[in-house]
């Protein structure tokens, strides 16, 4: 059963306070140890750092980021690490104290705040704060993959070289995927474009490839999704006849099949267009397991479902 906060944080101050080991001073000197919180950017550590870094992605499929609590292993592990990563923007809400007790012994850097605030969605919903869910305009998470690749080098110079020919690899491939999704999505209709999903999570994707996104639940799952917010979603559904709508795989699916049943009683059938994986990368080792095979099953399953035929 995990901790709470309280006895993390004096968990984490007892243990900086009897530590000797610093930032670099892992087991294996010739290898950076690397921690990241969401599996988006775990993955893109292990792109950037190549062999000369060891990843440890905290959350992995299915993890809801939103609600994690921090475990006395996952104090343990990051008091360990040459270098944490996380996204900020308050999507890890539940590990901000300990990211901020760490900080003082530890680099640790928030990659999504290195994202210029004229480039971030705010929302009233979400605390006054901004919409965290980057990755989903690709062209924008080249930000945080920079800032990926720069925090490496700022502890561990002598692999500059190294990360900044990673770095030029992966913004090809990352400027291909964004023109690919382009494409893709080319084939849905104006009038089907409506990305409707468990939780606000696309609203980074719908400003780019122009979508109107609508989540049954808020930007972070902590809301839940109450009796007025079905009906009202069911009713733009069945108004606007929309073919289909998602589930996530980070977030429970109930009240996805819920909105469903409420359609169906407005006289409409709409169909689950399938899983998205949002907040959440698929398993380590599949295609959906990357960064890239994550956006590029998003993209397939949002056209198909929406009417793109692949062109």
């Amino acid at each position: 059963m995990k901790t709470t906060i309280s006895i993390l944080t004096l968990f984490l101050a007892l243990s900086l306070l009897f530590t000797s080991c610093g930032p670099g001073e892992s087991d294996d000197d010739s290898t950076v140890s690397v921690v990241a919180t969401i599996g988006m950017i775990a993955d893109v550590a292990g792109e950037i750092g190549g062999d000369r870094v060891a990843v440890h992605g905290l959350m992995g499929p299915g993890v809801d980021p939103h609600l994690y609590k921090a475990s006395a292993g996952d104090v343990r592990r990051l008091q360990d690490a040459d270098l944490i990563l996380y996204n900020g923007l308050h999507l890890e809400a539940g590990l901000g104290e300990v990211l901020e007790q760490i900080s003082g012994s530890r680099p640790v850097y928030a990659v999504g705040e290195s994202v210029a605030e004229s480039d971030l969605i705010g929302n009233e919903s979400f605390g006054g704060s901004h919409d965290p869910h980057l990755w989903f305009d690709v062209s924008l998470w080249t930000t945080a993959v920079e800032a990926v690749a720069e925090a490496l080098i700022a502890v561990d110079p002598e692999g500059r070289d190294t990360y900044e020919a990673n770095l030029e690899r992966y913004r090809g491939e990352l400027e291909a995927l964004d023109a690919e999704v382009r494409d893709r999505l080319a084939a849905v209709g104006d009038a089907q474009r409506v990305l409707i999903s468990a939780h606000d999570a696309f609203g980074y994707f719908g400003r780019a490839y122009g979508f109107d996104v609508r989540g049954l639940q808020g930007i972070s799952t902590v809301s839940e999704a109450g009796a007025r917010d079905v009906q009202n979603l069911a009713d733009f559904i069945a108004e606007n006849e929309i073919g289909a709508v998602f589930v996530e795989s980070s977030v429970p699916r109930k009240n996805i099949e819920a909105l469903q049943a409420a359609v169906r009683d407005r006289g409409f059938d709409v169909e689950i267009g399938g899983e998205l994986f949002s907040d959440a990368m698929g398993e380590e080792g599949t295609e959906e397991g990357t960064y890239i095979g994550m956006v590029r099953h998003n993209v397939v399953s949002i056209a198909e479902a929406l009417g793109g035929q692949e062109s």
